[in-house]
């Protein structure tokens, strides 16, 4: 099973920083016996090996070498690939570009590498047989894309930071076949590539006939692309940190 992480944005709005937003320092792992800082894209790593990802994939821009340079080739048992997105062009196009390395047949974990949310086995419970959404409850949906669902949590549509939202539950990361990958790919080409953000194209998947599903399996969710996020992340973490396994991460190879 493969993981995508897109990590070519530009992060504009927790600039300047001296290295790409990715590796922004957010809690600690242990080296050993040392305490180190942890790179915030190290979260989302942890769960997707926990949701049964065996190969990782970045999405980089043309700058950010460093990336490349502080996670290497793998952490144990977990191969990592990198493909470039050459310019920002949303997440959509910074998804597809993972298309040629995931056949039809395999699953494949999305998510955010600026994000920290809980639990740590969240991908655990999204099923293969369709898209599916692990999806968290906020306060404040219009500052994401909240999902509506009906009575037996289909998704009928995606609210792409709609002010007044119908739902206070967000999307936080998602998994789909590498077959869903492509339809979705052909559907976003077919529409000239103009969809930037992913819920606009999937509610036009769902009015064509397509499947989603969400999954309220998300208990706690912080972007900490701003400011603000950061705070609220490291007060997170205060929090769950004691039972935040480190010890995979032991393994990181330059």
């Amino acid at each position: 099973m493969w993981g995508v992480i897109p990590a070519a944005g530009a992060g504009t709005r927790i600039q300047p920083l001296a290295f790409s937003k990715e590796l922004l320092p957010v809690g600690s792992r242990f080296d050993g016996q040392t305490e180190r800082p942890r790179a915030v894209t190290e979260y989302i790593i942890d769960r997707m090996v926990r949701g049964g990802a065996t190969k990782i994939c970045f999405v980089i821009s043309p700058g950010k070498s460093d990336i490349l340079s502080y996670f290497g080739g793998g952490i144990d048992g977990v191969a990592f690939a990198y493909v470039v997105q050459p310019r920002p062009a949303g997440l959509c196009d910074a998804l597809f570009r993972s298309l040629p390395l995931i056949s039809d047949t395999e699953q494949a974990l999305f998510g955010l590498p600026d994000t920290i949310w809980f639990p740590e086995n969240g991908f655990c419970a999204l099923p293969d047989d369709c898209l599916s959404f692990l999806t968290f409850p906020v306060e404040r949906p219009e500052f994401f894309d909240a999902v509506v669902t009906d009575e037996n949590d289909a998704v009928e549509e995606i609210q792409v930071k709609t002010k007044s939202a119908r739902s206070n539950w967000i999307w936080g990361a998602f998994k789909m076949s590498g077959a869903i990958l492509a339809e979705l790919h052909d559907l976003w080409r077919e529409r000239d590539c103009q969809d930037e953000y992913l819920g606009t194209l999937v509610n036009e998947y769902l009015a064509r006939g397509g499947r989603a599903r969400a999954v309220r399996a998300g208990e706690r969710y912080v972007d900490i692309g701003t400011l603000n996020g950061y705070r609220n992340a490291i007060q997170l973490l205060s929090a769950e940190q004691p039972n935040e396994s480190m010890e995979f991460y032991d393994a990181v190879k330059s």
